[in-house]
């Protein structure tokens, strides 16, 4: 094969040829693998609904989108019946304010408002610190079965009652956060 000749028009052919191909390539891979990725996404989703809402004989009724004033993403409620009573609701919360940004949360709530479990959807936070959010809030700093709208539901260092994680103040108080605008969405969604 014959050298091509070092000329501007040369170069942004060669140029051009390589970006189409790795633009083509890229774009490609990207077909291959949204599905797959879109599918663990949503079972990870359902796996936390079952997780978080009580266990028995329930349904989960059609999520509820509900929009709270100054959160730009809505709140998405999956409420639970037992017959016609509703025995809780899994709730997908966020706050954006955790030391690597987004925290996204699949909390559960019981019919009066109460914590029931919870499961981290998606983090950023900061491995083998703020990353135990995971297990951290069922164990040392344990919410279950206590209710957001109570005045020592905060970590310590501001006056509530739940243990931080250990050198992760700001991931604490962002995912308690996100648990506190949970039970703001679920009494919104209860006055519909």
């Amino acid at each position: 094969m014959a050298k091509m000749e070092s000329s501007l028009k040369n170069m942004i052919l060669s140029l051009t040829l390589i970006s189409l191909s790795a633009s083509a390539l890229l774009a490609g891979g990207y077909v291959l693998t949204k599905e797959p990725i879109d599918k663990a996404a949503q079972d990870k989703k359902n796996n936390a609904i079952k997780e978080v809402l009580p266990k028995g004989d329930i349904t989960i009724e059609e999520a509820v989108e509900i929009k709270l004033e100054g959160y730009e993403d809505a709140f998405v409620i999956y409420p639970a019946k037992q017959g016609d009573k509703l025995v809780g609701c899994a709730i997908e919360t966020y706050d954006n304010n955790g030391y690597g940004g987004k925290i996204k949360t699949m909390v559960g709530l019981d019919a009066e408002g109460k914590v029931i479990n919870y499961s981290i959807l998606e983090m950023n936070e900061t491995p083998g610190l703020g990353a135990k959010a995971t297990d951290w809030f069922k164990e040392k700093g344990d919410i279950r079965g206590k209710n957001p709208s109570d005045a020592s539901f905060k970590v310590t260092k501001d006056g509530g009652e739940i243990d931080a994680i250990t050198a992760s103040t700001i991931t604490s108080r962002a995912f308690i956060a996100s648990i506190t605008k949970a039970y703001e969405a679920f009494v919104k969604y209860q006055e519909q």
